[in-house]
């Protein structure tokens, strides 16, 4: 009897272990296959933000600049003047296959370059990064993906000092760099989104292996250098 069960047991880790390193090439085949589609959008972005940058500008006579701008019957309005709300800065787009696309983030310590969805959702976190929320345009850009090794998988190793590289859809390029690492609760969305642009521009981040926690990169904007 005890020989049967100890071959039960046996049996259990047995089929344990192989669950296990099925699981690990099932992650490893989608890891690959992430990769390969992340690496062929990147392709077509990278065009696209080309010729939408070097676009040359338009050479129509705008007359509206001559224009005063203030109000000349202001003084003549018994009406309390209002304003209407503005709309917080967005990113531009690009469109590929149905799928819209804020830029390219590269981190070059770690050797990635990919393409940034503009916003998230499981499916679309498997073939590229997505914003989570905000936009590089108002400081507050917080950028998800997966665990990927091609993906974010190794930005846990990333050091203050470190470089993030963001290019929007127009061509224009945001130089961040790192200047913290943390591991947030997997559902502590308020300490994922504390701080605003007040102390971060930029916010990268992960799930764990366990999924219970998130790596989170934090990173500021580096002023352009300013023209003698």
């Amino acid at each position: 009897m005890k020989k049967k069960h100890a071959w039960c047991l046996i049996a259990l880790g047995a089929m344990l272990l192989l669950a296990a390193l099925l699981l690990i090439l099932h992650n490893m085949r989608q890891d690959e296959g992430s990769g390969k589609e992340s690496a062929m959008i990147l392709d077509d972005l990278r065009q696209q933000i080309t010729e939408q940058y070097t676009e040359p500008p338009t050479t129509e006579f705008d007359f509206q600049q001559f224009l005063p701008t203030e109000d000349l019957y202001s003084e003549y309005t018994t009406e309390p003047e209002t304003t209407e709300p503005t709309e917080p800065p967005t990113d531009p787009v690009v469109e590929i296959d149905g799928v819209q696309y804020i830029g390219i983030i590269s981190i070059p310590s770690l050797n990635i370059e990919l393409p940034v969805i503009k916003d998230w959702s499981y499916p679309k976190l498997r073939r590229a990064p997505c914003c989570y929320q905000g936009a590089a345009a108002s400081g507050d850009l917080i950028i998800a993906a997966h665990n990927f090794r091609s993906h974010f998988g190794n930005i846990q190793s990333l050091n203050t000092d470190d470089q993030i590289v963001f290019i929007n859809a127009n061509g224009e390029m945001f130089i961040y760099e790192v200047i913290e690492t943390d591991m947030i609760g997997g559902r502590d969305i308020p300490s994922m989104l504390a701080g605003s642009e007040d102390s971060w521009d930029l916010t990268l981040f992960t799930c764990t292996l366990s999924g219970q926690t998130r790596v989170t990169v934090r990173a500021v904007l580096i002023p352009p250098p300013e023209n003698p």
